[in-house]
């Protein structure tokens, strides 16, 4: 309150200026956390949609598209009048993996225009606003899955037990593109483009899943050594869910656009890997998931109280989702269904807490003040 008081005093641009001095990019889990309840709810099974939740689901990403141009706004602020700070965030290893959030966001909403923000913009400006989001965020996110790597590397100094969930967060923007670009490949022309964006895709995924697989020991070793997380950084350990869930939904969009793209029989594999690849990736997504709702239970024990990582409980889980729903698809078990549906309960129930909470933070100024 005192923040927002001293705030109201200024004029109106250099209050404007003065409230995202502290607007880091990993503001952007709120647009990522709100566009994946629009693209997880529109993939449910055929008697969800039919109590009108495609209707919500559109007014959701609605939603996640305004916040999104309003943190492209207040970041361009942010990064003309307080550039120290921004340099500073680059500097931090515990913020710069966030920048890899800012693809996510621009990934998320482009996603989610084309599956469900076509009903109220039409299909010709939903494929073309997912066009120009999908181009922009794949970009984003290719530069930052470099740049932040070797900003740890050669400007960064960490010990072993810093380690965090956190970096995930700068390697898997690729693997949202994996999951987002097969989408756009039916409506490229047939034959070399449709095939080398599949394949891209498909590289894509690779990129990020090594680079997973070479920092999740790293991660689950600081967990069994050094023990629970601080308590505010203890919703991070869900982000561990982020590229487990998504690699699944993106094997199985590659899967469906596979067919008349890719030669046979590499375009019956996409389908077998899909499947032999999805199914145990979900069984460790749901362990995974277990231990980090015990950990986290555990922190608000001990006095965890609200912060921004709370974000990390609606992203990740909505890969989930989408991962759990393609498998439903491909496999047609009703057992997968429910396991989609029960996910997407928490999923939303998660948001709409973290949501109305991040509201009151920002009316506050407790969001937007200097870390303390």
């Amino acid at each position: 309150m005192v923040f927002a008081a001293r705030s109201l005093a200024l004029p109106a641009p250099r209050r404007r200026a003065t409230a995202v001095r502290h607007l880091g990019p990993n503001w952007y889990a709120v647009v990522m956390g709100t566009a994946i309840v629009a693209t997880a709810g529109a993939g449910l099974p055929g008697s969800a949609q039919e109590a009108g939740l495609r209707t919500v689901c559109a007014a959701v990403w609605a939603l996640s598209s305004a916040l999104l141009l309003a943190l492209l706004g207040a970041r361009a602020l942010h990064w003309t009048h307080h550039r120290d700070q921004a340099h500073a965030h680059l500097l931090d290893p515990a913020m710069a993996p966030f920048y890899g959030c800012l693809a996510m966001a621009l990934l998320a909403v482009g996603g989610a225009t084309l599956v469900v923000g076509r009903d109220w913009i039409g299909a010709g400006p939903a494929l073309a606003v997912d066009t120009v989001l999908f181009t922009a965020g794949t970009a984003v996110g290719l530069v930052v899955a470099v740049a932040v790597p070797y900003l740890m590397v050669a400007r960064h100094r960490t010990e072993p037990g810093q380690a965090s969930p956190v970096w995930l967060l700068a390697v898997v923007a690729p693997m949202v593109s994996a999951a987002q670009g097969p989408l756009l490949v039916p409506h490229l022309p047939a034959g070399q483009p449709r095939e080398t964006l599949l394949l891209a895709c498909f590289a894509m995924f690779g990129l990020s899943l090594l680079a997973t697989l070479a920092l999740l020991p790293a991660i689950l070793a600081r967990l069994i050594t050094a023990g629970p997380p601080p308590l505010p950084q203890t919703p991070t350990l869900f982000l561990v869910l982020g590229p487990l869930g998504q690699s699944a939904t993106a094997v199985a969009a590659a899967a469906n656009a596979a067919t008349g793209v890719v030669p046979a029989p590499y375009d019956r594999g996409f389908g077998v890997f899909a499947l032999l690849y999805g199914v145990p990736v979900l069984g460790f997504a749901l362990l995974w998931l277990g231990l980090s709702a015990a950990l986290v239970l555990r922190a608000r024990r001990h006095g965890m109280g609200f912060g921004m990582t709370w974000w990390a409980f609606t992203f990740p889980v909505g890969t989930c989702v989408t991962g759990a729903e393609a498998l439903a698809r491909r496999t047609g078990l009703v057992a997968l269904d429910g396991l989609a549906i029960g996910l997407y309960l928490l999923l939303v129930a998660a948001w709409a807490v973290t949501a109305l909470r991040t509201g009151r933070g920002v009316v506050s100024g407790r969001l937007l003040a200097a870390p303390r």
